[in-house]
């Protein structure tokens, strides 16, 4: 079964109950409700067919079948980027659900701070039945500049000539604080990136370089002596991105006498990987007895002479 969300969505949770021949129930989950401007908003939509019947979706040519209402807290409405968009025909069988994960940033302008209130609106055409959402509320935030540069684009590459503004930002979550990475374009708008890098430290600075291409490179420590290394270019794409442990030497940035940057000590690891299993225990490695209460030492109890003495 094919299912393509609309290139406009938001996220909601739907669940209205309508009479038994007309009910449906979209789902929308996402990890939090907090986010930094720019970042890709990641819902994952789920449509459940709880109607007793086969039911198919479909746009009529002046409503689609599958879009949101998003407005500001003040109830400002915030209209779709283009609203000219289509939704490719669903069918469900009864019972049925299918889910998909969409980026709700390019979708809707969330160019400003503050709070959205966002509904999620069903139609099914051969019924007539439209299907709303409970209101739901998330807010787009700033993170704290950690570092900020304008740099040029070499020409020959990608938008040669132009300039990109490169900032690192820390956003404190509830239980972590992330490092993100910007990447944009102040005269056109254009913003090229929001990278979320991860997790880091915040007693000890993420270390940031350039290269000769004017390149970004970061070395974030994620925990106690691991570190995330990662080469970014100036149009957002993620060229390097690997993870180090402490192992000998502690991994640093360093610039190379070419005008490079090079990343050295530490050891490459895979945090997925599982760890290695260890020998179970045999019957050589039980413990020492403890001394009888007689007195008697039986063969098996012998200990070494300089421990326990009589």
């Amino acid at each position: 079964m094919h299912f393509r969300l609309a290139p406009f969505l938001c996220l909601a949770t739907v669940l209205l109950t309508l009479p038994v021949h007309a009910q449906i129930q979209v789902d929308i989950a996402m990890k939090r409700s907090l986010f930094i401007l720019h970042e890709p908003i990641l819902a994952t939509v789920t449509i459940t067919n709880l109607s007793g019947d086969e039911v198919t979706f479909e746009d009529t040519g002046v409503r689609q079948w599958f879009g949101f209402e998003v407005e500001r807290m003040d109830g400002r409405p915030l209209p779709p980027s283009d609203a000219s968009y289509t939704n490719q025909p669903l069918q469900l069988g009864t019972g049925q659900k299918i889910s998909r994960t969409v980026n709700l940033t390019p979708l809707y302008p969330f160019g400003e701070f503050g709070g959205y209130r966002i509904r999620a609106a069903v139609n099914l055409a051969a019924s007539s039945r439209y299907f709303t959402s409970p209101n739901l509320n998330i807010e787009i935030t700033e993170g704290r500049v950690l570092w900020k540069k304008t740099v040029g684009v070499p020409q020959g590459a990608p938008g040669g000539g132009s300039t990109r503004t490169v900032t690192l930002l820390s956003h404190r979550l509830p239980e972590s604080t992330q490092l993100y990475l910007r990447i944009e374009d102040d005269k056109s708008g254009t913003v090229y990136c929001t990278h979320k890098l991860g997790r880091f430290l915040t007693f000890g600075k993420p270390s940031i370089l350039l290269d000769e291409k004017n390149q970004v490179h970061i070395l974030q420590n994620i925990a106690p002596k691991n570190f995330i290394y990662s080469h970014i270019g100036l149009n957002g794409e993620v060229i390097q991105r690997k993870t180090y442990n402490e192992f000998g030497s502690r991994p640093a940035l360093r610039r190379t006498t070419e005008g490079g940057v090079a990343l050295v000590g530490g050891q490459v690891y895979d945090p997925s990987a599982p760890l290695p299993e260890q020998a179970l225990p045999t019957l050589s490695d039980r413990p020492v007895p403890l001394p009888t209460s007689g007195g008697t030492t039986k063969k098996d109890d012998k200990r070494p002479e300089n421990l326990l003495s009589q």
